[in-house]
């Protein structure tokens, strides 16, 4: 009930306005520096002055993931206040390797797969805005303007005319060894085993003249990125207010995000083994819901703090009852709905519900459900596999699950498989009568634990 109330309560409450911006971020969880002067860039924003902000992503990978997501959300709150927003693809980053925290050097990337992870970043950089802020409309809240504009660029675009011996004369002098001796990243990698190479030595000059460029191009005076970029973003101050000399007027800030960590300590993104992805045809909007629907009850105030747009005094009332009735798991349902929402699109939330509550739910709920049904709402949501007879329950697993064969019968042994509208837990890796399993003999529904669920169609 409490639930349902949330859901179709209209929220008129007012965000945080601009002179409470960066309150309003500290207070969810989203600053964990920012560059002085700070008092000068509240006075801008409690001012009204449209700024504009950026974050960039390299492309060593074909996807963002839910780490990546904490520094958009900063641009987010920013976007739908009505500030510009700027998202950098770096194709010629990319290709150098930013040292920052890292113990080695990047394996570099192929030409082409690198070339096609700047396409797929660059989607999922407009998806995000793009149903970020259908979320936001869609939640009726007021923040006093009307969103900023978007725009996505490739710092490949400005690199690939720049001729060295003129960047080093032009900037040279106004780039400092010491301070770049100085820096976290650099310091780290000199005193390890593995050394520091000078690509990645001069990252740093790569990224600080993006931001003297984006500052020069578009007026934009805020980075915002990782707490690990703090170095790589001071330095594009520092290169900023040597070049300009109206500097003082008009100072650039620096703003990072911290680490994302669950209350157990547990660290997010793609070296942590338990990444997230924002690319759809990899993480569906499905697993994206049933993600956040695990969150620990000690996880559930954070995470609605950094991942939706609620106001906070809305949170506090959604974690209280939450508190109240933990077993309900209703603080879950609404991040995880909200999250789904804001990454998928409006209503893509309340179907991955409806799916979890039909695999996860009581088994009445599935068996009010004809094959034909299950096979519609799981084919929309992108999770309808197709069978190979004959196939081991080793293999399906292995194959579903895109892990090794020792891997999937590890899962079964552990009883970690339940398979069919009974959901029988089978520890038989050779078993092979799936037939016995499906629906209407057409269609098997495999659980793996408590998060993934996987419907076959034969």
């Amino acid at each position: 009930m409490f639930l349902k109330r949330i859901f179709q309560k209209r929220t008129l409450n007012i965000l945080a306005k601009d002179g409470n911006l960066i309150s309003e971020l500290r207070a969810r969880g989203l600053i964990a520096e920012i560059s002085q002067p700070e008092t000068q860039l509240i006075d801008r924003i409690e001012n009204r002055e449209k700024l504009t902000v950026y974050c960039g992503a390299d492309p060593t990978a074909r996807s963002l993931h839910l780490g990546n997501m904490v520094p958009l959300m900063i641009l987010l709150n920013f976007y739908v206040r009505g500030h510009n927003v700027i998202t950098l693809v770096g194709g010629a980053t990319g290709k150098v390797g930013d040292p920052s925290g890292r113990k080695t050097e990047r394996t570099a990337l192929k030409d082409e797969v690198r070339l096609d992870n700047i396409t797929y970043i660059g989607n999922q950089f407009s998806r995000f805005f793009d149903n970020g802020l259908q979320y936001w409309k869609n939640k009726n809240i007021s923040t006093g303007s009307t969103a900023g504009t978007f725009t996505k660029v490739n710092n490949y675009d400005w690199w690939k005319d720049v001729k060295i011996l003129d960047f080093l004369s032009t900037y040279g002098k106004s780039i400092r060894i010491q301070s770049m001796m100085s820096r976290d990243s650099v310091q780290s990698r000199l005193t390890s085993p593995e050394g520091l190479g000078f690509n990645e030595f001069t990252y740093q000059i790569l990224q600080a003249y993006d931001y003297l460029h984006l500052y020069r191009t578009f007026g934009t005076t805020i980075q915002v990125g990782g707490n690990d970029q703090w170095g790589n973003i001071t330095a594009g101050i520092d290169l900023i207010s040597r070049m300009t000399p109206e500097y003082k007027k008009s100072p650039a800030f620096a703003i990072t995000a911290p680490l994302l960590t669950t209350m157990s300590g547990e660290k997010f993104g793609k070296s942590a083994g338990n990444a997230i992805f924002l690319d759809p045809s990899i993480n569906s909007a499905y697993d994206i819901y049933q993600y956040f629907y695990n969150t620990a009850d000690a996880d559930v105030s954070k995470f609605l703090k950094i991942f939706t747009l609620i106001p906070l005094e809305e949170i506090e009332e959604i974690v209280s009852n939450h508190l109240n009735n933990p077993q309900l798991r209703e603080g879950q349902k609404i991040l995880a709905k909200e999250v789904t929402d804001l990454l998928h699109g409006i209503g893509t939330g309340i179907a991955s519900q409806r799916i979890s509550d039909i695999t996860f739910g009581k088994k009445d709920v599935i068996k009010s459900y004809s094959s034909k049904e299950l096979m519609s709402i799981f084919k929309d949501a992108n999770i309808l596999q197709v069978g190979n007879p004959g196939e081991t329950l080793n293999d399906l697993v292995a194959r579903l699950t895109e892990s090794s064969k020792s891997e999937a019968r590890r899962k079964i042994k552990q009883g970690s498989i339940y398979l069919g509208v009974n959901k029988d837990k089978i520890i038989d890796p050779e078993f092979n009568n799936l037939d016995e399993l499906l629906m209407d003999n057409e269609l098997l529904i495999l659980r793996v634990g408590k998060q993934k669920c996987f419907a076959i169609k034969y």
